[in-house]
This record gives C-alpha cells, sequence and structure tokens, in this order.
C-alpha cells in the first residue's frame, strides 16, 4: 500500500527539526499548570481502569515522561526516528519506538489508555476518522483517551523551522467536529475543555487549545 504523502512529510520535516525541536521546547509543561491538570486527572482514570498507556506522536517524550512520573506504564510511538532518538536519551527508563499511528502495533483492545498529545494536527481531515478507528481498536473496554490540539479551522503550511527547511502541515480542528468524529468511531466524549491563548511566557499562543476526554464503552 502506498504511503500517505502527509506521513513522508511530517516524518521528514521532524527528523530534521529534532535536536532544535528538544532544545527550543523542553520541558514546555512547567509553564502549563492547566494541561498538568488534565494529564493529572488522565493519569488517574487510567490508573484506576489498568492496562498500559501509549502516547502517539510522542515526540521528544515529555509527556511520556510526565505521566511516567505520575504513576502510569506508559510507553511512546512517533512517526519521527530521529524524535524517538531524543526521546530515548532524554527518558532512558522509558520505551520509545517508531510508529504510525495509521497502523498501531498493538494488539485489538490491549490498552488501558492513549494520549494524542498535539499530534493528530498533522493528520489531513480526510484521514482521521481511519486514526480515530485505530484508537478505538487498540483501547480495552472502558480505556481512556486525551487529545490535545489548537482550536480554529485554518490549515496552516511551514517551510521553515528554527531554520532549517520543513514541509509541515498543521491543521487546527474544532472539538465538536473531533467529537463527532470519535463518537462515530465508537469512543464516547466526556470531557470537553478550551483554554484560551496564553500570549506571555516562555511559550506564547496565537489560538485556543482545545483537549477532549474520551473513553471506550464497556463490553
Amino acid at each position: 500500500m502506498t504511503e500517505p504523502g502527509f506521513l513522508h512529510a511530517t516524518r521528514t520535516s521532524y527528523d530534521t527539526l529534532a535536536a532544535a525541536y528538544d532544545g527550543h521546547f523542553g520541558d514546555h509543561l512547567a509553564s502549563k499548570p492547566l494541561e498538568r491538570a488534565l494529564l493529572a486527572g488522565f493519569a488517574e482514570l487510567v490508573r484506576n481502569g489498568g492496562g498500559p498507556v501509549l502516547d502517539v506522536g510522542c515526540g521528544t517524550g515529555v509527556a511520556t515522561a510526565h505521566l511516567a512520573g505520575l504513576g502510569v506504564t506508559v510507553s511512546g510511538i512517533d512517526l519521527s526516528p530521529g524524535m524517538v532518538e531524543v526521546a530515548r536519551r532524554n527518558h532512558p527508563h522509558l520505551r520509545f519506538e517508531v510508529g504510525s499511528m495509521l497502523e498501531l502495533d498493538v494488539p485489538d483492545g490491549t490498552l488501558g489508555g492513549l494520549t494524542a498529545w498535539y499530534s493528530v494536527i498533522h493528520v489531513p481531515r480526510e484521514q482521521r476518522p481511519r486514526v480515530f478507528a485505530e484508537f478505538h481498536r487498540v483501547l480495552a473496554p472502558g480505556g481512556q483517551m486525551l487529545l490535545g490540539f489548537q482550536v480554529g479551522d485554518e490549515t496552516s503550511h511551514r517551510t521553515d523551522g528554527f531554520g532549517h527547511p520543513i514541509a509541515l502541515d498543521f491543521h487546527r480542528l474544532r472539538p465538536d467536529d473531533v467529537a463527532e468524529m470519535l463518537c462515530r468511531a465508537g469512543l464516547e466524549v466526556h470531557t470537553r475543555m478550551v483554554r484560551e491563548p496564553q500570549d506571555t511566557g516562555a511559550f506564547p499562543e496565537l489560538t485556543p487549545q482545545g483537549f477532549l476526554l474520551a473513553r471506550k464503552p464497556e463490553a
């Protein structure tokens, strides 16, 4: 099967950016208390439910490591070998693998939780139902899922990142639209949050930030 073009562009771009991305963002969660609170709530839900957690599109492993610090049994996958290399170096006590959210190398119904923390933002709209169906497949009944993304309707194409040539599309998403897609995939959205942009601090933002928590219904 021919690989969708966005996968190649995303992988190549993040391979190019990996070192600079790590140097610029580091532990960006340190300046985001509401995001840490959401991750803490997710951690409590999955600890109560049992089963391992997969951080899909883990990047340099910041959210993965944060969840591990909250007592979650978690590993990460990312499309970019360069980002996975950084994650392994920064967090040698955790497991990180190269993989695609279109085809997760995970048996059916085995995960207690799944995070996609600002990783579906690179997935075109026509591919999102496939991604969410895959998330549903790997979650155990009662398993929890947490999504993070920028809110909006626009798609921006960037050709430069930290002075490096890239070809990345960033899709802003509407929470109601994402929730409808998750429902069609068989997942139940139980929590929605939209935070207004932080225009000050280490990581100023231009758009609101959206978060959805969903669960796979019990069998």
